[in-house]
Formats: structure tokens, C-alpha cells, sequence
């Protein structure tokens, strides 16, 4: 078996003209935690739509674990797992019954189901509301099943489309320490997220698709660290009226508060070079903030873009 455990090559999609996947390339690693990061309609459903069938190529290719998902796709569509944004189940059934289809679906036997749907709904803290039809289930209740669901195959590649979407912060990071485990099991994650933060703190590494174009692929420290701006706040001890010229160089902007703020160009510029000009201009410093850089501010400058920004 293939030592990558998504391995896409030149993918390319098109709909009446429009292309939404221009010829993108992305390997994940197994054991990988894998980040995939967009605006809307940038591209990221469509890539896992036709990851796991729901939609045809164009052309390129993809394989996962060294199968491919359209030559042999029965054997790929068994080592997959989607957790879709949306749900795609009859809100009728109640959550033991989703997953005992889910498995059937997958050719486990009855005994194999029973156990298996028994161990997730401990897991994800299920059981009792295992009898509730899904359309009574909590919002969370609801994003849990469908990770569960996703899991009842026991999938060596989970991918999770948006799984905290509309939850608490409580229960977000409760599903995010259910994530962090499965990976420590072995199971490789691809997730799409609109909370930046959520890939922060998650992901070994990302990719940023943007108009159909894969534009940033890699380790996320590494790429943090090549943010070369460092934004610092300066609280003065008095009304600054207005911004001597000294400062000026630092693109200093002041706010409502009366709060300046400087972006510091790291190659050329440092904090103590800003802490001397404030003193030479007079200002007396009441407090100062520096913000530590984000994967958040890598989006925005590569994308120009705040809707994956929560």
C-alpha cells in the first residue's frame, strides 16, 4: 500500500465552462492531520466530493493509500470516511439506527455492527440518545453523530467537512479532543474549516485553495514563520494628538481608544528600535500588546479574504 494516504495529481473540474478545480496537486502522508483552507466556492467541496465519488473529474487523478477513487472504487470508498457539512440522512432515524445502516452499507455483519455502533455511541457520549430521531438531536449531538457515522467503518482516511459548524465553545473543544485522538490512533484527517483557529490548533500541516488553485501547501509553523510583519499595540500614557513623523516609518494608525498600533517589518525593523522612537517623541507608554502571529493573518494576506474568519 501507497505510503501517502491521498495522493491528488493535476485535478482538474469543469461545470457548463466554469472551472472550479484548475489542475490542483495535494499529497497527504499517513498519520497526517491535513488542514484544507478556503473562502466559499474556492473549491474545497468539490475536491472532496470527487475524493469520495459524489462527483466526476474532469481529469487528473486521485488515489487514496495508492487505489484509485474511479478505477477501483469500491475498495476506495471502504477506506474512506466523510463527515459532510450538511447532513444527508433521514432525520427520522434515531442515532443506533443511522450507524447500523452505515455499517450494513459497508458489508459488516450484524454482530460486527452492534459492537461497533455500542463502542461510538460511548465514545461520543451518544448513549443515551441513542432512541432520539435525529431531528431532535442538539445541534452538537447532531455534528458528534455524523463524525460517528463517518468512523463506523473504521476508516484509515477521515474526512471532516465543517465539523464544528454552529456548535458551542464547550462542545468545539470537545470534538476537537475527539479529533486530536483519532489521529493519535493512526487515523489520518483532512478537514475543512471556516474557523482559522480550529486549524491552528489541530493541523500538522495546510493548504489554502483559492479560485480553483491550491496557492500555500505545507507545514503550518513553517509557514506561520513566514509572516514578516508583527503587529504591536501601544496604550500611551496620555492622548497622543497626533503622530510625529518619527513614528511614521512603523505604519502606525491610531484607534477610537486612542490605542496606536504599529506593523513592524521584521526584516528591517525591531521592537526596540519602536520603544526608542517613542521615547524620543515624548510618549509615555501605559501598556503595550504584541500579537503573536496567526495562521489567521497568512489567510488574509493570500486570499484578501474574511470569510474563512470566525
Amino acid at each position: 500500500m501507497s505510503e501517502y494516504a491521498l495522493e491528488i495529481r493535476d485535478l482538474k473540474k469543469t461545470y457548463d465552462n466554469k472551472i472550479a478545480l484548475n489542475g490542483i496537486d495535494l499529497i497527504i502522508k499517513k498519520g497526517e492531520f491535513y488542514g484544507f483552507l478556503g473562502p466559499n466556492g474556492a473549491g474545497k467541496t468539490t475536491t472532496i466530493n470527487i475524493i469520495t465519488g459524489l462527483t466526476n473529474k474532469t481529469s487528473g487523478s486521485v488515489k487514496v493509500f495508492g487505489i484509485d477513487v474511479v478505477d477501483d472504487y469500491r475498495q476506495a470508498r471502504r477506506l474512506v470516511g466523510l463527515s459532510p457539512q450538511e447532513p444527508n440522512l433521514d432525520f427520522f432515524f434515531p442515532a443506533d439506527t443511522v450507524l447500523n445502516l452505515q455499517g450494513g452499507y459497508f458489508g459488516m455483519s450484524s454482530s460486527e455492527r452492534k459492537a461497533r455502533t455500542e463502542e461510538l455511541l460511548d465514545y461520543f457520549g451518544l448513549t443515551e440518545h441513542r432512541k432520539k430521531p435525529f431531528r431532535k438531536l442538539s445541534g452538537g449531538l447532531k455534528r458528534r453523530l455524523l463524525i460517528a457515522r463517518a468512523m463506523m467503518h473504521k476508516p484509515k482516511l477521515l474526512i471532516l467537512d465543517e465539523p464544528t459548524a454552529g456548535v458551542d465553545v464547550e462542545l468545539r473543544r470537545k470534538i476537537w479532543d475527539s479529533m486530536l485522538e483519532l489521529k493519535e490512533n493512526g487515523t489520518t484527517i483532512l478537514l475543512t474549516t471556516h474557523y482559522i483557529e480550529e486549524a491552528e490548533e489541530l493541523c500538522d500541516k495546510i493548504a489554502i485553495i483559492n479560485h480553483g488553485e491550491i496557492i500555500l501547501d505545507g507545514d503550518k509553523n513553517k509557514l506561520i514563520d513566514e509572516i514578516h510583519y508583527q503587529v504591536i499595540e501601544v496604550t500611551p500614557a496620555s492622548p497622543v494628538n497626533e503622530i510625529p513623523e518619527s513614528l511614521k516609518e512603523y505604519k502606525c494608525r491610531k484607534t477610537k481608544k486612542q490605542t496606536l498600533v504599529f506593523t513592524l517589518d521584521k526584516k528591517t525593523q525591531s521592537m526596540s528600535g519602536l520603544l526608542k522612537a517613542l521615547v524620543n517623541s515624548n510618549i509615555e507608554i501605559a501598556d503595550l500588546k504584541t500579537e503573536s502571529r496567526r495562521l489567521e493573518d497568512l489567510f488574509l494576506k493570500l486570499t484578501g479574504n474574511t470569510e474563512a474568519v470566525s
